[in-house]
């Protein structure tokens, strides 16, 4: 994998502190987070570092395609680090967002639907609901 710095130069970004911290968070992470959860996670490094500053970074790393966002129900957008396509798990008790992998069958479905309706499929997030395993024990 490439480092920080080497991925943000490829992607003609200036190199700072607030950036390498940011995504460094997002890879850090065993879960999809928020902005403001990576505001709180960098806020005791980086006691200068402001909410602004997190929406920005994050916006210009999907602009440039490092990573992508992920709208759920809840309303709270949540960033991948892994922009390729691929579903997604939401628990509907916890609310954990969860990484599936890549279905054999969804190059199926892109083919169906352009086939069924002309449209060309650029990207794509799927998002399946219901209860995970830790939240079906209780």
């Amino acid at each position: 994998m490439l480092e920080v710095t080497e991925k943000l130069r490829q992607n003609n970004l200036k190199v700072t502190p607030q950036r390498i911290a940011i995504y460094n968070a997002l890879c850090e992470s065993r879960s999809h987070l928020s902005a403001e959860s990576i505001y709180n996670y960098l806020r005791e490094s980086y006691p200068t570092i402001s909410l602004a500053t997190v929406y920005k970074t994050l916006s210009t790393f999907i602009d440039t395609g490092l990573i992508q966002e992920l709208n759920t129900s809840d309303g709270i957008s949540k960033y991948d680090i892994v922009n390729d396509p691929h579903p997604h798990f939401v628990c509907n008790i916890c609310k954990t967002l969860y990484d599936l992998p890549e279905l054999k069958s969804m190059e199926n479905v892109r083919n169906e639907i352009k086939d069924s309706t002309n449209f060309e499929i650029i990207t794509e997030q799927i998002f399946l609901y219901g209860i995970c395993d830790k939240c079906n024990e209780v």
